[in-house]
Order: C-alpha cells, then sequence, then structure tokens
C-alpha cells in the first residue's frame, strides 16, 4: 500500500523512528520532526525526503502538509493533537492520546467538528492475532462470553514518570473493551509503589461490564517473568492470545463447564480438541499505519477510533482515581 498523503512525525525517542519508517515506505514523509537537535541529527540521514525541524509549528504552517503522527512524551500527547488538529491535520497520537477524559473529549470534539481524523496509537487492536481473538469472539464459537483477563508482567523497564496502569494497563485495556465492546460500569485498582514514591509498579484492576462480564488486569514491571496473555473465558470454549509465542501466538481450548441434564445439578467439566489457528505474521504497526491512512483517505469510521481513544482514557482515569483512594 502506498499513497501520496504527506506526512509529519514528531518525536524521534523510542518509537517515532519505527513510526518513520513505516510512513516513509507507505506514504510520502515530509518531516520529522524534535526538539533534541542530536535527534535530529541521528535521523535526518536515514530519511532525505524529510525536512527537519525543531519547531513542531514550522510543520503544521505547512499547506501541504496532511497528516502528522506524534511520539513524543505522554504530558504533551493532548496539547500537540489539539494544536494539529485546529491547523486541519490529521491525527495519529501514540497511547495514551490525553490523561483526563475531558481532554480527550475535546480532541474528539475537534475532529469531528473539521472532520478529521485522531487516532490512538493502540497498536494491539491491528495485531492479526488480537483480529483472530476478536473472530472467534464475534462468531459465538466460543459461546457467551464471561470474563477476560490481561497479563502484562515484566522485570523492567521501571518507570519514574508514568505507573504500571498508564505504562502497561492501556494495552490490556484497549484490548478488553475492544473483544467485549462496553464501556465498564463498575471498576477499581489496588496497587504499590515499591520502588519509587507515588509511582505504582505492581497494580490489579478489576472491571465489571453492564452485561454481566468482568475482566481482570494484573500489571507489573516487577515480575520474574514477561508475559503478554489475554485470556478469554467462554460458555463453550476458553482462548489465549500470547504474544511471547513465536508461533502459538492464539490457542483454543474447546473446555467448559457443563452440567448434564441427567445429573441432580452437579457440574462436570468438559475436555476436547486444542488447536491454534493459523495468525499471519503482518507487522501489526504497519497495519496500525496503512488503517490511519486510510482513514486520512476517506475510508472508514474515523468517529469510530476517536470514541475507543476516549472509551481507554476515561477508563484510566476512573482506575486512576481509584488507585488513589485505596491505601498504599
Amino acid at each position: 500500500m502506498t499513497t501520496d498523503i504527506n506526512v509529519a512525525v514528531a518525536g524521534l525517542g523510542y518509537w517515532g523512528p519505527n513510526l518513520a519508517r513505516n510512513f516513509d515506505d507507505l506514504s510520502r514523509l515530509t518531516w520529522i520532526c524534535d526538539a533534541s537537535a542530536e535527534q535530529l541529527a541521528k535521523h535526518g540521514p536515514r530519511f532525505p525526503s524529510a525536512r527537519t525541524t525543531s519547531d513542531f509549528d514550522e510543520a503544521l504552517a505547512d499547506p501541504e502538509l496532511d497528516a502528522v503522527v506524534i511520539a513524543t512524551p505522554v504530558p504533551t500527547h493532548f496539547e500537540l493533537a489539539r494544536r494539529a488538529l485546529a491547523a486541519g491535520k490529521h491525527v495519529l497520537v501514540e497511547k495514551p492520546p490525553a490523561l483526563t477524559g475531558s481532554e480527550a473529549e475535546q480532541l474528539r470534539a475537534l475532529a469531528q467538528e473539521r472532520d478529521l481524523t485522531v487516532m490512538p496509537g493502540h497498536l494491539l487492536l491491528y495485531h492479526p492475532g488480537v483480529r483472530k481473538l476478536r473472530d472467534l469472539v464475534d462468531s459465538g464459537e466460543l459461546g457467551d462470553i464471561l470474563c477476560l483477563y490481561g497479563n502484562r508482567q515484566n522485570l523492567g523497564k521501571i518507570r519514574k514518570d508514568e505507573n504500571a496502569l498508564w505504562s502497561l494497563g492501556v494495552h490490556d485495556l484497549s484490548v478488553i473493551l475492544y473483544l467485549i465492546g462496553e464501556e465498564p460500569s463498575e471498576m477499581w485498582a489496588h496497587g504499590n509503589a515499591f520502588l519509587t514514591p507515588g509511582v505504582e509498579d505492581v497494580v490489579f484492576c478489576f472491571l465489571r461490564f453492564p452485561s454481566g462480564k468482568i475482566a481482570h488486569m494484573h500489571l507489573s514491571w516487577l515480575d520474574p517473568h514477561k508475559m503478554r496473555k489475554i485470556t478469554v473465558v467462554g460458555k463453550e470454549k476458553m482462548a489465549v492470545f500470547d504474544d511471547m509465542e513465536l508461533e502459538r501466538k492464539v490457542t483454543v481450548y474447546d473446555k467448559a463447564p457443563e452440567q448434564p441434564a441427567l445429573t441432580y445439578g452437579e457440574w462436570r467439566t468438559r475436555t476436547g480438541d486444542i488447536w491454534c489457528p493459523k495468525i499471519p505474521n503482518d507487522e501489526p504497526l504497519r497495519l496500525e499505519c496503512e488503517y490511519f491512512l486510510r482513514l486520512v483517505d476517506g475510508d472508514g469510521d474515523r468517529d469510530r477510533v476517536a470514541a475507543d481513544g476516549l472509551a481507554v482514557v476515561r477508563t484510566l482515569e476512573q482506575l486512576q482515581a481509584s488507585l488513589e483512594t485505596v491505601p498504599a
């Protein structure tokens, strides 16, 4: 897929160069922007067709620029996205797009008003394994969904400016809301800041949805195992997405409790086949970038991605409030 859409990438730290690489392949990367002259000097030669600037507004002033990709530090996301939308540019902003529900609502409203895209960088939603999980849920193969739980643990990267809920939880939360298709009606979070005062490095979250489904997230960078796993428990079958597996990204288990008709009410468990569907090996980031370009081109539901971003931020904000009310 290639387009003639002109794109600027702002932020050349850890993730920005990956975005620049993809948009340089898929469209026309015309600007790269970073406050650091050192980063511009480092990455500028890799993208000779792009102009370099440390002034975000200089790129926004380009009348030929169609879209801006924001991969700067999290506290700057909202303001830079707001300025880009106000300048008439479509926006892909890394997660989370804002730190409050009110800010996320402002971005959505501004995009609606100007018929623009504001898409959050929820990378896992474009992972072929997560898409397969959604297909299994939507097809009814798993039966009625009862509960979901996510495990996102590792030893590090230990952060001092962002707790485990906002750093790790945004990934699993975006997938959970994507699979269930509802916003939670009840939620709480418990955790503790063992290493850096005020920055929780271990967090446990509980979510209950209007339909009766429940979900749980275990988030930690103080764990001996690196886990990136989401489990979906259905009434008929169960499925697991495990991003640490090289080949078995999704496993379906024909396992469930059942109550045989000729018994006196006791429940038994049923165990059947275990199988792994074939999952394409496409790069999730490439798929995400392609989808953003399609939205910019007018193909797809622009407001849907803005609404999804708002739902995630709104839930994170409420979980954070819960976390702060629980004594450490």
